[in-house]
This record gives C-alpha cells, structure tokens and sequence, in this order.
C-alpha cells in the first residue's frame, strides 16, 4: 500500500515562513528516500502558523528539489480561483516536471468571508464546484476541436485530479466523476465511515479510474516513547484550539501538560477532531496504524502531523515509514 506525506510547511514559534519553507524542502528530500510516494502541500490562507498559501508555487519548488517523489496539491480550494488558472499552473508544473504532478481539489474556502474577498472570488459557496471541476478537467485533457478557450501549457498534461472532502459532497462527487478521492481524517473524521461506503458503493468507472481508489489521512507523532509521541502531539492539540477559538498562529512549542495549557473540556473536543492520530513509540505507531488500516481498508494512507521541531518531525515520519513497512512484511 502506498504512503504518502501531507504538509502545511508549518511555520514554528521562534522561526518565519522561510525556514518554514526550507524545512518542508528537507522533508520531502527525505520522505523521498524512505519511500513515501506522495508529498502534498495545502492551500490554507491568512495563518501565521501555514507558509503553503500559494501553493502552486511550492509544488514547484519542492519539486524541483526532488528526484522522483509524487509532489501535489492536497488540495487546491477551486472556489478560489478559475478554473482556467488552476489548469495554466498545473499544467506548466507538468510540463516542468512531467508526470509527477498531483492536483487535489476541495469546496472549502480555505479560510474566513474576509480571505473569499480579498481573493476576488464573485461567490461565497462552492455551489459551482462540480461545474467547475468538469470544466478544470476539459482543460488538461486531450485537444478540444473547436474549443474558444484552452489551458496552455495545460492541454494534454492529464494531470491527475482527486477529490478532496470531509463529508458525503466530496464523496458522492468522487464517484460520480470516477475520480480517486482523499478524505480529510485527520482532522474531521465524523462522516468518515458513511463517505467511504459512499463513494466504493457509488462509484463509476471511467477515463481516469477503473475502480474506486480511496486514500485515508492520519495524524503521526512518532518517537522513542509513548510519552514522548504525546509531548510532540501536544503542539497541534494547541494549534487546533486557537483555530477553533479563532486565534490562530504558529505552531506552538510542546508542553508537558496539554490540560493545563487548554483545558480539560477543550482537550476532549480536540482530541474527538484528532482521533485518527498514532501516538506513541515505533512498536505503538505500528500497531495503531495497522488498525486504521484494518478498518477502513484505504488503497494509500496520507500521512501528517503538526510537530514543532523539525528533526522530531523528521524522526516521526521516518520512524512512521518503518513502521508501515513492518505491516506490510506481515501482511505478505
């Protein structure tokens, strides 16, 4: 099964979007070399805490600096921007890199009412996301005769395109298009069980897909011991509750005491969003994500997790990719 890696270049308390940059440089250099397959980057805007706001732009970055590792949006939020532009990016990064190039696409804003208008954007829904991801999808396929508008560079890139969501929407869109489809678990896993039934029921082959392909993001914090795992978790539980307080901003340093720093209640609320998470020492990793895997049965696993040193960071994956190495040994 394949593993990839999910990365908002986290910005650290203490550090600034460059470094941010250069660390999300290095860990796909090194998720390269222990066989991840995918490294996406998200569209978030006005958050101190996320340097991956124009995304397109880091994708050819890291890119770049990389051999052969997948490198994608995950996902680009298409209620910002023309279909036509997406396409134009997309399709200059494929023609730049060749067919290593990912585009996921969410309905999601990707941040308040004040980002939709400072984007330009002529409507505050995602009413017209089907339309608009048929019409992003003419753009990157064959030639059109005829056509009065085309994508170039753009027009016969075929980039992969997936579907992103946290609820039946993006699920039932999946299907209906027969496009693969990620599903946003790592942070909002309650329509999780029902969107996966949703889409392998529903499902129609097509030019892109012959059967359903489902990918399943989950948190890691990965470290020598369990407790140290739940010291590293403890700077996303943080960041997690000054988002929902509307209070975002970077990453918090770890605490040793997660209720004190948040509270009892709000950690429970917290923890409820995060529960697809593996916590824990190599040996626990291994055996939660097994379990993720054994439940919900998903053709590749995403994998993220917001950690405020960058080496720690790097050990979790590091320590993550062994681990699902290990599953994958005893599955043969």
């Amino acid at each position: 099964m394949r593993r990839s890696v999910l990365d908002l270049a986290p910005v650290p308390e203490g550090a600034d979007a460059a470094r941010a940059i250069a660390n999300s440089v290095d860990l796909a250099r090194h998720a390269e070399g222990w066989g991840y397959h995918r490294h996406w980057m998200a569209e978030h805007h006005n958050m101190p805490g996320i340097a991956s706001a124009a995304t397109a732009v880091l994708i050819g970055h890291i890119a770049g600096a990389t051999r052969h590792i997948r490198v994608g949006a995950g996902g680009i939020m298409l209620p910002n921007h023309a279909p036509l532009t997406v396409a134009e990016q997309f399709g200059t990064l494929a023609t730049i890199h060749g067919d290593r190039i990912d585009l996921g696409l969410g309905r999601a804003p990707g941040g308040d009412m004040a980002v939709a208008r400072a984007l330009r954007r002529g409507r505050d829904s995602g009413d017209g996301f089907p339309d608009d991801v048929a019409e992003l999808i003419a753009y990157l396929g064959p030639p059109r005769a005829g056509a009065a508008v085309c994508a170039l560079p753009g027009e016969g890139t075929r980039v992969p395109v997936w579907i992103l969501g946290s609820s039946l929407y993006g699920a039932q869109l999946a299907a209906h298009f027969g496009l693969p489809y990620a599903f946003a678990s790592h942070f909002a896993p309650a329509a999780l069980e029902q969107a996966v039934e949703v889409y392998r029921r529903h499902f129609r082959p097509s030019a892109h897909l012959e059967r359903p392909r489902f990918m399943l993001a989950v948190n890691v914090f990965a470290a020598g011991t369990d407790a140290e795992g739940a010291r590293l978790m403890t700077s996303m539980q943080q960041a997690f509750a000054q988002l929902r307080a509307g209070r975002p901003g970077r990453l918090p340093r770890p605490v040793d005491d997660i209720d004190a720093a948040i509270g009892a209640r709000t950690r429970a609320e917290v923890d409820a969003a995060l529960r697809l998470s593996a916590v824990g020492a190599p040996e626990t990793v291994r055996d939660q994500l097994a379990g993720f895997i054994a439940r919900y049965a998903p053709d590749e696993l995403i994998l993220t997790g917001q950690i405020h040193d960058h080496a720690a960071r790097l050990r979790s994956f590091e320590i993550a990719a062994g681990a699902l190495d290990e599953i994958a040994r005893a599955a043969a």
